[in-house]
């Protein structure tokens, strides 16, 4: 008998998973956690991902209802990104990943 079914279409955990597994996607939900983040600040925070990807990755949390993409104005207009309260929701789960990935560090360094 396979142990490597493929899930349910229907699966919530599926869903949110391939949503979350997302490539940087963790990584903008941790930095936007501290709070509005502009996109130079972004590719600053997480400096091994394009332009490009960091850009799709915005519009499809955007798309999602994930983040705001608000345009200030002022003398120069520029463009800031916020967690809306759906993506305040994904904080709790991101900082628990973190934590594991400390404790399994903290292992790994203890038997090296």
């Amino acid at each position: 008998m396979s142990h490597n079914r493929t899930p349910h279409p229907m699966c919530p955990l599926s869903d949110c998973m391939a949503f979350i597994g997302g490539a940087w996607t963790p990584h903008i939900l941790w930095h936007l956690a501290q709070g509005p983040r502009r996109f130079s600040e972004l590719r600053s925070d997480i400096p091994l991902v394009s332009a490009k990807v960091l850009t799709q990755r915005l519009r499809e949390l955007e798309e999602h209802g994930i983040l705001l993409r608000i345009v200030t104005q002022g003398s120069m207009a520029a463009v800031e990104y916020r967690l809306t309260e759906l993506g305040q929701e994904f904080l709790p789960v991101i900082q628990a990943i973190a934590e594991v990935s400390q404790r399994l560090k903290r292992r790994s360094d203890a038997a090296a």
